[in-house]
């Protein structure tokens, strides 16, 4: 919320900001994969899903609306991942945030 001469205006999450904060996570997520368990798959995966949805944000390849499209992909991606494992841990808890993003960058989100 920012305050403007004693009133409170809200904020709306931008599908921009959204996308954003996903990508850090997803490569966040691939960091720590690599670090905990050595997992250089969940590193390379996620740098380059990462990579493809930074182009589709810049606009620079893509469109914009593919990011869409790579979010799917990644869910389909991540809830293998959790019915392979049967751990939330970090498959479960990255379709939650793929899911998030996917939908907040739909809908109206004020603050």
């Amino acid at each position: 919320m920012h305050l403007r001469r004693g009133c409170i205006v809200s904020v709306a999450m931008r599908p921009d900001v959204i996308l954003w904060i996903y990508i850090v996570l997803l490569v966040v997520g691939g960091l720590i994969g690599y670090l905990k368990a050595g997992s250089a798959p969940s590193l390379i995966v996620s740098a380059a899903a990462a990579a493809i949805l930074v182009l589709c944000q810049l606009g620079v390849v893509f469109q914009r609306n593919m990011a869409d499209i790579v979010l799917a992909l990644l869910l389909v991606v991540f809830a293998w991942r959790l019915t392979k494992t049967k751990k939330f841990m970090p498959a479960g808890l990255m379709l939650v945030l793929t899911l998030a993003a996917l939908v907040l960058r739909h809908v109206s989100v004020r603050f």
